[in-house]
């Protein structure tokens, strides 16, 4: 790679992982009010492998080649015209909406950026974005008050695991429901872990004899039906991935969109880095084993986040 190189994640049409492949692409540069940020660090989520596999082309639709990645953590290395929030060597964190972040290099507006706290190391940084905006909107979204239950579905996962802490933080009970394998860490983060499968309705019950308050879904639609099965108050019931579900059953689906703000972003990257919340990283991986990343993710029995290392 020269100087006026980068090397990006692309893919030319919707498929399975192997449509993905790393390429040299021009190097970025930044207009008025971005900044160039050399990245050490990007999360991957499931929504960019259903971006890409054509799952969500109707909600999100790719064009092609499209690039890939949200969550991103790194160094300033080049400033746009009028740029005086950042400076050069600055380290920063944030996130891309231009499907770009899984990168060498990327320009970022600088308003989806804030600065790294030197508390985060770049793998947590690089994921803090996602899972922390869109715990922080699903948590808001439920309005839990100091000693309410909240049920939370696939609690071990990216989002999962933050939304359990933050709900913490608000001083609700929690009910994390997933695999009996990560009981000990949700017991070990103030949450009652309720395993997923056969007669759950009824585990839930026994957990929580007095009701339970709220229900955030973070695997699918199943999760929201039980919840207003259970005599859940609909506009206490949230997903994040049930769209037509919460439609059909006039529940609630906030999403990242409307808590991507800097204040935010500050607020989660504050709870991380004076340890009210953590952030578990499963696994890291080069920028060219991005196929091999992503098929640990669709596994979908990773505790935490899975991050590339440009």
């Amino acid at each position: 790679m020269n100087s006026a190189q980068a090397r990006a994640v692309r893919f030319d049409q919707y498929g399975d992982r192997d449509v993905l492949h790393v390429t040299e692409v021009p190097m970025p540069s930044p207009a008025a009010g971005e900044v160039l940020v050399e990245v050490r660090a990007a999360g991957i989520n499931p929504g960019e492998a259903a971006i890409r596999s054509g799952a969500m082309r109707e909600r999100f639709p790719a064009t092609f080649p499209s690039g890939q990645g949200s969550d991103l953590a790194g160094v300033v290395t080049a400033l746009g015209d009028g740029v005086t929030d950042f400076g050069l060597g600055d380290e920063v964190l944030g996130f891309s909406w231009q499907r770009s972040s899984h990168a060498t290099h990327v320009v970022v507006p600088v308003t989806q950026l804030i600065p790294k706290p030197a508390a985060l190391s770049w793998e947590v940084a690089g994921s803090l974005y996602v899972v922390g905006c869109t715990a922080w909107a699903a948590v808001d979204a439920v309005a839990p008050k100091p000693g309410e239950t909240v049920a939370v579905s696939a609690a071990a996962g990216g989002v999962g695991t933050v939304t359990v802490q933050l709900l913490a933080v608000h001083s609700a009970h929690v009910l994390g429901i997933a695999s009996p394998a990560n009981a000990d860490w949700l017991t070990a983060h103030d949450a009652t872990p309720v395993p997923y499968g056969d007669g759950l309705a009824e585990a839930l019950t026994a957990a929580a004899p007095d009701g339970i308050d709220a229900f955030i879904d973070l695997f699918g639609p199943g999760y929201v039906q039980l919840a207003v099965d259970l005599g859940i108050p609909r506009d206490r019931i949230e997903t994040i991935i049930s769209f037509q579900k919460a439609q059909e059953l006039g529940t609630r689906s906030a999403g990242s969109e409307g808590a991507s703000t800097r204040e935010v972003l500050t607020e989660m990257a504050d709870h991380v880095a004076s340890g009210r919340i953590e952030i578990p990283v499963a696994a890291t991986y080069p920028l060219d084993r991005v196929r091999d990343a992503y098929a640990e993710l669709e596994q979908r029995h990773t505790r935490g986040k899975i991050v590339l290392i440009p």
